[in-house]
């Protein structure tokens, strides 16, 4: 199996028909999902998504993929193909077209919607191509074909790409769900054709290969739903994903059934819900609905509450419920239902959020103890299954972190895939297909891109350094006055600090080493103002490190009269 190395370099020139994959998110993470595909002289993008933050990246709103690979080319950019409309494929969408305003949006209809909802926001008006499955369409040197696929949202789409080079297919996200909510089927059929004309190179979701069988049906969520609604005394509060249409319509279907009226809170949720229901993919039943001001006028035993936070996310709706800083105000007997999957990383901030709302005396209902909730990412039989049905020369396993990808290069070579022929590659690593064979060819950079308020790329991974020193260490600043020309101590020094746990009183005993230090490197000449910053973080790091066993960060300040 071939896999990155640490010394790769640049990628040689693209050889005369070869095709270049590179992927510039999603490979080793789950999120921030970018594949670019260069034939000719001319790019496809396929998905520009972004990655959330974890709680080791403070002040983050984003995480994108970085452009630098093609911000050079972005002329040459034919389209960007959307799977389907998760923000981990969708939410950089808007950063990529604030540098070129007119590139192609390709996508099925829902998914063009909510990107188009998404864009309005950023006060940019795509230009669009809506596609549906089984049609195919060329854009520029590649001719693309587009087959359903099944996944936690509706008109989700994998992509099969034809060059001169072969035929790549790139599965998007989806499961193989054989009772759908809305009927629309995995095409396996679409995939046993493409497999008998043959397939150069499979690129398929990685999620769930670690997971035996077949994953649950949608269908199987809903009696349980209805036995939460049979049982709950008061309120109801469902939190799930804001773009999980199917989810919505269960319990949608579940109030209606048990007289109860429904409203949705989060603007994500109240903008994705708003555009499904205009375009016919959520059915809403009549005078079910109501707006979340008039919530608290109904009976709580009458009402249900959908809204966003079912990660643990600080600012939704849920969190600031279960820390009493939302108007809804969670009582006795209230029933909160979080109707989806735990992202990985998100455990800590989501168990906050239960205690908070069991505290209150909330019967909280999770995927912990109730199946609430199915994935909607193939478990590894029917990742073998899509291998079979296509019989592919190379396989390039994408969208999951490292064990994932390992996972289903394993599930590959048990199919008969060549472990020369399986390539597991990382952000940035080149793959070119060329007479038949995917190679590594190179390395490009693809790095985290920022996303803090208004700022993009302005915050580095030295700046997020510092702010978690700061968040956990606290500081020191020691403020000392020099004679500019002899670099004596004229004034201080005066010690500040803030989340130290250090008693200012305690640096009394680091002020008589610092003045010693600092008389010594004045003796040795030393007037540069850099350098007696230096002496000092030294001098009082030192002290802090023996006598505290911590290492916040320690800012001198020297001033020169």
């Amino acid at each position: 199996m071939s896999h990155p190395h640490p010394d790769l370099g640049p990628p040689p020139p693209l050889p005369a028909g070869a095709l270049r994959i590179v992927a510039l998110g999603g490979l080793g993470e789950i999120g921030r999902n970018m594949a670019v595909f260069e034939y000719g002289g001319r790019l496809l993008v396929v998905d520009c998504g972004v990655l959330f933050p974890e709680p080791d990246q403070p002040g983050i709103d984003l995480i994108l993929p970085d452009f630098d690979y093609i911000r050079d080319r972005l002329d040459d950019i034919e389209a960007v193909i959307l799977t389907h409309a998760h923000e981990d494929h969708i939410g950089a969408v808007p950063y990529l077209l604030r540098e070129r305003p007119d590139i192609t949006v390709v996508g099925s209809r829902l998914t063009l919607a909510l990107i188009e909802s998404k864009l309005t926001e950023h006060r940019i008006q795509p230009v669009k191509h809506e596609v549906v499955e089984g049609e195919r369409h060329s854009f520029g040197p590649f001719e693309c074909e587009f087959f359903a696929v099944n996944h936690s949202i509706p008109d989700a789409l994998a992509v099969a790409l034809r060059t001169e080079a072969g035929i790549v297919l790139h599965t998007g996200d989806f499961k193989m769900d054989q009772l759908p909510m809305d009927g629309r089927l995995t095409d396996l059929g679409g995939f046993a054709r493409l497999g008998a004309e043959g397939v150069d190179l499979l690129m398929s979701d990685s999620t769930n290969s670690e997971v035996p069988g077949f994953v649950t049906s949608e269908r199987e969520i809903a009696p349980v739903i209805d036995d939460v609604f049979r049982r709950a005394e008061q309120r109801i509060i469902v939190a799930c994903f804001a773009s999980h249409v199917h989810r919505v319509q269960q319990v949608l279907d579940a109030a209606d059934k048990h007289g109860r009226k429904v409203a949705l809170m989060g603007r994500s949720m109240v903008r994705n819900m708003g555009v499904a229901r205009d375009l016919g993919y959520l059915k809403v039943p009549p005078g079910l609905m109501l707006d979340a001001k008039e919530i608290e006028q109904w009976p709580p035993k009458d009402v249900v509450l959908i809204c966003t936070g079912s990660q643990g996310e600080p600012m939704a709706a849920l969190s600031r419920m279960a820390n009493r800083d939302h108007p809804i105000r969670i009582t006795e007997d209230d029933t909160v239902l979080l109707a989806s999957s735990l992202v990985p990383g998100n455990e800590t901030a989501v168990n906050k959020v239960i205690n908070g709302l069991t505290r209150w005396g909330a019967r909280v209902i999770h995927k912990g103890n109730a199946r609430v909730h199915v994935s909607g990412h193939a478990a590894a039989g029917e990742l073998l299954y899509v291998l079979n049905l296509t019989r592919p020369s190379n396989f390039m396993p994408v969208h999951g972190e490292w064990r994932h990808l390992r996972a289903h290069a394993r599930l590959a070579a048990l199919t008969g895939v060549p472990d020369d022929h399986i390539v597991i590659a990382e952000d940035g690593v080149v793959v070119d297909l060329l007479d038949g064979r995917a190679r590594i060819v190179g390395a490009v950079k693809a790095g985290y891109v920022y996303v803090d308020g208004t700022s993009v790329g302005g915050v580095t991974d030295v700046a997020l350094k510092d702010r978690r020193i700061l968040g956990d260490e606290g500081f020191i600043s020691i403020v000392i006055v020099v004679d500019s020309t002899t670099g004596k101590l004229t004034g201080g020094p005066e010690v500040h600090a803030r989340g130290s746990g250090i008693d200012l009183d305690a640096f009394e005993a680091v002020i008589p080493q610092l003045e010693h230090a600092l008389e010594e490197a004045a003796l040795d000449g030393v007037a540069d103002v850099q350098q007696m910053r230096r002496v000092v973080r030294r001098t009082v790091g030192r002290w802090v490190s023996d006598t505290y066993r911590r290492r916040p960060m320690i800012i001198p300040v020297v001033v020169e009269v």
